[in-house]
């Protein structure tokens, strides 16, 4: 599918309802656990999200619209998340990123991006020109490899309680991360 801003924009809007309905209220060993060492929570994963909102997607976009290639993007530190979202709460942490969500969609709905303002280049630290339809088409993959990667972190806490089964349940086998 060629990227179209409207249907990433029906993507992105619903992912912190998304994650609320499948987070929200439950036990504590659904949303703290990971996949063992070095493998992400749910709560880190919506932590996550929410540096994202703060650091990533829309001050590149806004970086390459007004610097272009001239000036690189701010380096991302995927980690930031365990420092804060130390103390917070999982109710917190959702209403969080619904709340920037909102604002980040309405910032890039006001940008009013055509073909020509999405065809321009900026400069990822890492992996050098970047156009702003493939930004903006990673954010909607990352929302996506994120929900998943919450589900898959989920389904593996009853590994060893499906038995056989476990054979035939692919998200059981899948990679850590």
């Amino acid at each position: 599918m060629e990227f179209d801003l409207d249907k990433a924009i029906a993507v992105l809007s619903r992912t912190p309802a998304t994650l609320a309905a499948l987070l929200r209220d439950l036990p504590r060993d659904w949303i703290a656990n990971n996949e063992g060492p070095d493998t992400w929570s749910p709560f880190d994963v919506i932590g996550h999200l929410i540096h994202g909102e703060r650091a990533d997607w829309i001050p590149r976009a806004r970086i390459i619209l007004q610097h272009g290639e001239s000036r690189p993007f701010d380096p991302f530190d995927r980690f930031a998340q365990f420092e804060e979202s130390r103390g917070k709460t999982l109710e917190e942490l959702l209403e969080t990123f619904a709340e920037l969500r909102e604002q980040n969609l309405k910032s890039l709905r006001e940008m009013n991006l055509g073909a020509a303002e999405l065809a321009l280049t900026g400069t990822h630290p890492a992996l050098g020109r970047v156009t702003l339809k493939e930004l903006l088409a990673t954010w909607v993959t990352h929302d996506l490899d994120h929900i998943a990667q919450v589900a898959r972190v989920m389904a593996k806490q009853y590994t060893s309680e499906v038995g056989p089964w476990a054979a035939y349940i692919s998200i059981l086998h899948d990679r850590k991360r």
